[in-house]
């Protein structure tokens, strides 16, 4: 049983836990529902600023992702949300007890967008700015970063040490010798520093989080570190069973570097709503908190949002943010379990393989939710000659759930029964997991599939047990159908049907 911490625990007084994000939204497109806000079911990026107030002051969410990665954005948000939302601001600033937190783009994949991260860098203190006329005193209202795809300590320190020097830095020195400051000049640069979040999606460095975490904290005076785990480009990348286990070594590992360097490690893990990719719903939320009891910050996808009631959507976000952090499963230190991790992980990849074709079929009429740029996982930065390109983990999910094919049984044979049995009894929310996806299996699909993909199927089946989902049975079979005598131009609305049938597009 894991127990509450004794030290800062959410909702007691005086710890830093108090003062950290427990419910952060994103803008992950894995919805199928058109918010009330948006004008069309293709959000915008003005969509989007509504959607942040709306995230913070009708749902309960504190924090907001503001995600520049890969995605068009409103550059103005801090100005436009004090503007249009004055009275609710004044009492809840930006910055402190609620947070809006950029991912910027990551240069060494991002090639194209590589200057956006400058360009958000050199805009905090023009948001600083804002708040400060708004509140008429000093108040960043973004005070951290997400930093995506992170592989060193160094990526990290290039961010901030771009900030300081050439930012905060540059700003008291005179432009021409003799003259006066730049800040003398612009007005004050703030905030004065800046915290640079991890977001860690690659298997190698999910399984040991804390050298990067434990080089970048080195030599720093920090009241805390928040540290973001990827829960669902693994699953993309490595599949279901692979991406829960590392999250959890990873989630221990961090756990045991907070405990050697006495500050604390705050872990954020990215969860939609699908089960393959997170499984954190609304009716789920209590489930995914025994999983992943040592998470302060919990990502809230647009599924979670807007695919389930508002006053249901509402409770469980209260649930979230009124239950104490508790201790990790203890997992790092298990040679069993570490040893099946890399060995599913290269039968999922050798499953994908053989469904991409199928895949990229369907990809391409999965309705778009956001107005997203041109994106790839880590399957298509061709890291290795046989790899190849997929669509982003959403569209993946969508397109495997709209022909019957649950990601979730990806890789499943990989397991023999004595060892689906002791990662069942360690973690119950795996089996769950595999148990939802089971549900919108069509077992006609089974005779059409190609053979590694037909054995995980199978044994899937032979293992586990689960209530199909005849609605969406029914959707499927009619988007194979239109799949075989060419009517594409259906399958939009099929897919969307199908999405409405299990609460989340992807």
């Amino acid at each position: 049983m894991n127990t509450a911490r004794s030290v800062g625990a959410v909702n007691t007084d005086g710890g830093i836990e108090t003062r950290v994000p427990r419910a952060m939204s994103t803008q992950h497109p894995d919805n199928v529902a058109t918010p009330i806000f948006s004008r069309d079911s293709l959000m915008s990026a003005e969509d989007e600023v509504r959607e942040a107030f709306y995230a913070f002051a009708h749902l309960g969410c504190d924090e907001q992702m503001w995600d520049f990665e890969g995605k068009e954005v409103d550059n103005f948000v801090v100005q436009k949300l004090l503007a249009s939302n004055e009275q609710y601001f004044r009492a809840n600033p930006l910055g402190d007890r609620l947070r809006l937190t950029p991912r910027v783009p990551n240069p060494r994949f991002e090639r194209v967008q590589a200057k956006g991260l400058l360009e958000v860098l050199h805009s905090l203190p023009r948001h600083a700015d804002a708040a400060r006329l708004f509140f008429g005193a000093s108040r960043p209202p973004i005070i951290e970063l997400i930093f995506p795809m992170t592989t060193s300590a160094l990526e990290l320190e290039r961010i901030r040490t771009y900030y300081l020097r050439n930012v905060v830095e540059a700003a008291n020195a005179p432009l021409v010798p003799g003259d006066i400051s730049v800040s003398t000049w612009c007005g004050a640069f703030e905030p004065a520093d800046i915290g640079v979040i991890p977001l860690i999606e690659d298997l190698p460095y999910l399984l040991e989080p804390e050298a990067i975490v434990a080089d970048y904290v080195s030599g720093k005076d920090l009241p805390y570190q928040r540290v973001f785990i990827a829960r669902s480009d693994p699953a993309l990348n490595y599949g279901l069973i692979a991406a829960v286990l590392a999250s959890l070594v990873a989630l221990d590992k961090l756990d045991g570097l907070e405990q050697r360097l006495g500050i604390s490690i705050l872990p954020i893990i990215g969860c939609g709503s699908a089960p393959f990719r997170g499984g954190l719903r609304p009716d789920s939320t209590e489930h995914v908190l025994a999983t992943y009891p040592s998470v302060q910050t919990f990502t809230l996808q647009s599924a979670f949002k807007y695919d389930y009631p508002t006053e249901q959507v509402r409770r469980a976000i209260e649930t979230l943010r009124a239950t104490p952090r508790g201790a990790p499963m203890k997992v790092a230190t298990d040679a069993r379990l570490l040893a099946l991790i890399s060995r599913v992980a290269d039968r999922y990849r050798a499953e994908v393989r053989e469904i991409a074709g199928l895949v990229n079929q369907v990809a391409p009429h999965v309705p778009r939710r956001r107005l997203r740029k041109l994106h790839i996982g880590l399957f298509g930065y061709s890291r290795e000659d046989q790899d190849m390109s997929l669509p982003r983990a959403i569209t993946f999910c969508a397109s495997l759930y709209s022909v019957g094919l649950p990601p979730e049984l990806l890789g499943f044979a990989a397991l023999d029964s004595g060892e689906w049995a002791y990662v069942k009894g360690l973690v119950p929310g795996l089996a769950c997991h595999v148990e939802e996806g089971l549900a919108l299996l069509d077992p006609e699909t089974e005779p059409t599939l190609p053979p590694l993909v037909a054995e995980s199927v199978r044994v899937a089946r032979e293992r586990c047990i689960a209530e199909p989902n005849g609605e969406h049975l029914e959707i499927v079979r009619q988007i194979r159908a239109r799949l075989g005598d060419g009517q594409m131009h259906l399958l939009p609305e099929l897919i969307t049907r199908a999405g409405s049938a299990r609460n989340f597009l992807g």
